[in-house]
């Protein structure tokens, strides 16, 4: 671990205070007009946050409506939300960050992790996996499943594949639980150990994670079904003892808050979680995302190049009830971070609203 890493919680907060916005914080003419926008969105039922920045600027960072609807806790930029398949770019930085360790390299077949690999995907390597081009299929059940590590391998080995790794493109939560499963046996600790020390503590993201933050309930937004039923945290659900089962592990379910990922996306600016050679790899257009698409997947990262020639890297997060987006713009050193927790409000429409307010 570098010496970065092995600072206490304490240090961190106090070396990255500055970084962090404050509540409802709204500055300049964009963010002026952003909110109105937002305002009236909130008024039609949305509820979530909105945090933009552009350098090292914050521009907007102010929740709405409520997190909590029975106990009336407001969303803020605070708020502890589960930030979806956004779980992806993490997992894609841990590979990179044991790759930059010499523990491994993206180029590997996964036959060097796993015993008793079938002949049809011995060809499949880390970079298919990262990729989305492994041909193993989306899923084998529901987020919430009792699925263990060695049954994820088992159910992927098992399984017919849907083409020849490499060829074509098919979007797998599989696949990254994979991804997940090697991240453990090759470092001997837990996925969410190993990203803790070696990427959110780093970073100062001291409120990401599965388990080992000390979540505070009342920091910790509920989601709402169609209807306004209360569909509680991530945490209500079944989960083994140490996060998530393996359906949902290493592809989703990590959660955070607005202002720790600002935290990362600045970490990334710099190379303190990963290289500039190990970053050029994670924004590489590397596949295409379908025949006609017009955007490309890195690890764990969109790409689309924009009108103008500029890029465009995102990813959405979606349980279907909670919704999470982060995008960024290199060109213009413009991020974009959104979360929603109603079924009926996603941040979909509201997000190409705030882009264009942006430009």
């Amino acid at each position: 671990m570098s010496t970065t890493g092995k600072l206490t919680a304490l240090t961190l907060a106090c070396c990255l205070s500055s970084l962090a916005p404050a509540a409802d914080t709204v500055r300049g003419a964009r963010g002026e007009k952003i909110d109105r926008y937002m305002t009236r969105h909130a008024q039609s039922g949305f509820s979530g946050v909105i945090l933009a920045a552009a350098d090292d600027d914050i521009i907007i960072a102010k929740g709405y409506g409520l997190a909590n609807d029975a106990r009336k806790i407001p969303f803020t930029a605070q708020t502890v939300f589960t930030v979806g398949s956004l779980t992806k770019q993490f997992t894609g930085a841990a590979i990179l960050k044991l790759e930059m360790q010499g523990k491994l390299r993206v180029t590997d077949t996964i036959d060097k992790f796993f015993d008793d690999v079938p002949e049809d995907k011995r060809a499949i390597t880390l970079h298919h996996l990262l990729t989305h081009s492994s041909g193993l299929k989306p899923a084998f059940g529901d987020d919430f499943d009792p699925v263990t590590r060695d049954q994820i391998i088992r159910l992927c080995m098992d399984s017919k594949l849907l083409w020849p790794p490499g060829t074509q493109y098919r979007y797998s939560n599989a696949g990254f639980s994979l991804l997940g499963a090697i991240i453990e046996i090759v470092t001997g600790d837990s996925y969410e150990r190993y990203l803790h020390d070696e990427l959110f503590k780093p970073a100062g993201m001291m409120h990401t994670g599965y388990q080992i933050p000390e979540w505070d309930p009342d920091q910790m937004a509920h989601g709402y079904l169609s209807g306004g039923k209360d569909w509680g945290t991530l945490l209500d659900h079944r989960w083994a003892d140490d996060g998530p089962y393996w359906n949902l592990r290493a592809n989703g379910g990590i959660m955070s808050t607005a202002e720790d990922l600002l935290r990362w996306h600045r970490a990334l600016g710099g190379n303190k979680i990963l290289s500039d050679k190990a970053k050029a790899k994670y924004f590489t257009p590397h596949v295409k995302e379908g025949p006609d698409a017009e955007s490309y997947y890195g690890y764990g990262w969109v790409v689309v190049e924009r009108n103008d020639g500029s890029k465009a890297i995102w990813h959405d997060g979606s349980n279907g009830i909670f919704f999470a987006d982060m995008i960024h713009f290199p060109a213009d050193t413009v991020v974009l971070i959104m979360a929603s927790n109603r079924q009926d409000h996603d941040v979909s429409l509201p997000k190409l609203a705030v882009v264009n307010m942006l430009h």
